[in-house]
């Protein structure tokens, strides 16, 4: 099954039917006949939808969306309300309600099937983000807070074939939404620049030819600079073929011309309140994959990096036969600095070093920091002569200058550095975790011969 469809509808043949739609489009159907069980069964079965007749026995369908979003457990969960009639106030209180869509019995099948696939394709940055953090999307990242707190302004851009038809959508908008609109042809919309796109685009679904907008809405989608954007298609009246092939293609909404001047602004403003909390889940994913492999005290990158970079750098040098450098480079007594100044200064001593050691590299060498004091450095495409001078460098730059503590003391430091070299001549590639071990035990040799020095392993020497 692919998912999890609770149907409630007060009514056992509309159950029914629905439950055989649901059923042969292979999804789990569990179903509800009034309002309170419907709630009881969103809280312990978690569906990834629900389709809410707003005409229940014992509560109102606006109550229904009410408690789903007022509760924590089914905020986030998808609402198709269904209506009996095509009925303009019902419709407009299912949508501020928090309905994300509002279809009117009869139902059209394949549409109804192509907007439940969206909704449930939308859904699944929630199921990443509960997947790679071990909790709902909504808890990630303090993103569990009401709705308000995502209501600011946003960027809707408007595209129609007809300047004057987008005109008169901003004139409806201007003065029901605070955000910026703006009115723009097919070309201007393809030329944005990354970083500069609306949050939102409302597309004809026929600029400048049957289903132009549709082709319009796919291609923004494929690029760079607005594929993270959200799209409303403006479909023409009663032509569900084009809203659900709408649907399918990515639209994350589509409205027909007579619900444009009534619902246009409600529609905009939940794809807003989804566009960012989406951005927001993003970036705390982002923010998650890259404190994955940071090291946080030094901001430099940590052992889990570390390994997986550097036998990329030796598969590189095994296609182009160049050689390069592995170096572990170790803080000398650096226990005293911890049992004499205390923790603070050995970890301001840590950032300082971590700070000369970058700077006195190439941009596409690597620095990691693999141990307490213990640090990691790989030079890609460097020669054994090479290797020694910047050893040296290193070194040098490390130990000519105090760091200064926050106490105003300048405490001394230097490190000891073992390198090995993987070369060009040798054949059958190069183990990496043998690199590093034979670094590790020309850094011992080094520690043994009075710190602050540079030791090459036998291999290399």
């Amino acid at each position: 099954m692919h998912g999890c469809i609770l149907i409630v509808d007060g009514t056992a043949t509309n159950r029914i039917v629905l439950k055989v739609k649901i059923s042969d489009s292979f999804y789990r159907p569990i179903l509800a006949a009034d309002g309170d069980s419907a709630l009881r069964l969103a809280r312990s079965e978690a569906p990834d939808l629900i389709l809410l007749s707003l005409s229940l026995p014992d509560r109102t369908g606006s109550e229904m969306l009410a408690a789903l979003r007022g509760d924590p457990l089914t905020r986030g969960i998808a609402v198709i309300a269904l209506a009996d009639h095509c009925d303009g106030p019902g419709r407009l209180a299912a949508l501020m309600a928090g309905a994300d869509d509002v279809m009117t019995r009869p139902l059209d099948d394949a549409l109804l099937m192509a907007r439940i696939r969206n909704l449930l394709r939308m859904g699944d940055d929630g199921g990443l983000a509960a997947s790679a953090w071990g909790q709902s999307g909504d808890s990630v990242m303090g993103l569990a807070e009401p709705q308000a707190g995502f209501d600011h302004a946003g960027e809707i851009a408007l595209v129609a074939t007809r300047p004057d038809q987008a005109q008169s959508w901003k004139r409806q908008l201007q003065s029901l939404m605070r955000d910026r609109l703006s009115v723009m042809g097919r070309e201007q919309a393809m030329a944005l620049p990354a970083g500069n796109a609306p949050d939102v685009f409302v597309i004809d679904a026929n600029l400048d030819g049957p289903q132009g907008g549709l082709r319009l809405m796919s291609q923004l989608a494929s690029h760079a600079g607005t594929r993270h954007s959200v799209f409303c298609l403006v479909a023409p009246a009663g032509d569900h073929g084009t809203a659900a092939m709408a649907f399918d293609l990515g639209a994350h909404d589509v409205i027909g011309p007579a619900e444009v001047e009534g619902e246009l602004h409600l529609r905009l403003r939940g794809l807003l309140r989804r566009k960012q909390r989406s951005d927001r889940m993003r970036a705390a994913l982002e923010t998650g994959l890259r404190l994955a492999v940071i090291d946080p005290l030094t901001g430099i990158h940590n052992r889990r990096y570390a390994m997986p970079r550097l036998a990329g750098i030796a598969a590189q040098a095994g296609q182009e036969g160049s050689d390069f450098a592995v170096m572990v480079v170790d803080l000398d007594r650096f226990k005293d600095v911890n049992d004499h100044f205390g923790h603070a200064a050995g970890d301001a001593v840590l950032v300082e070093v971590a700070r000369r050691l970058a700077e006195n590299l190439r941009m596409n060498d690597l620095i990691a920091r693999i141990g307490g004091e213990e640090f990691l450095v790989a030079l890609p495409r460097t020669s054994l002569a090479e290797a020694r001078l910047v050893a040296e460098r290193l070194r040098r730059v490390v130990g000519e200058q105090p760091v200064r503590l926050a106490s105003g003391d300048h405490l001394p430091v230097t490190v000891s550095i073992g390198v090995s070299v993987g070369e060009a001549r040798m054949t059958g590639g190069q183990d990496v975790t043998e690199m590093v071990e034979l670094a590790d035990r020309a850094l011992l040799n080094s520690k043994t011969a009075g710190r602050n020095v540079v030791t090459f392993s036998r291999s290399a020497a």
